[in-house]
């Protein structure tokens, strides 16, 4: 199965504050409750810091039908 790049879609969460990232999984689930009729490929969680900040990112793949 040929897999077309239009039907593809990408969605980055980011956070980097505290009080962000513990909203992050309300925001994610919200957007996903809203976006009817994907199919989700692939999720990716990415965390990086320095000396003051802690950035928490979530990349989705999904697939548009």
């Amino acid at each position: 199965m040929i897999m077309l790049a239009e039907n593809l879609g990408v969605k980055v969460f980011t956070a980097t504050k505290a009080k962000e990232r513990d909203a992050l999984g309300n925001q994610i689930t919200n957007w996903l409750r809203e976006a009817n009729g994907i199919e989700l490929i692939s999720k990716q969680t990415t965390q990086s810091s320095d000396n003051e900040y802690h950035c928490l990112t979530v990349t989705i793949v999904y697939k548009k039908s």
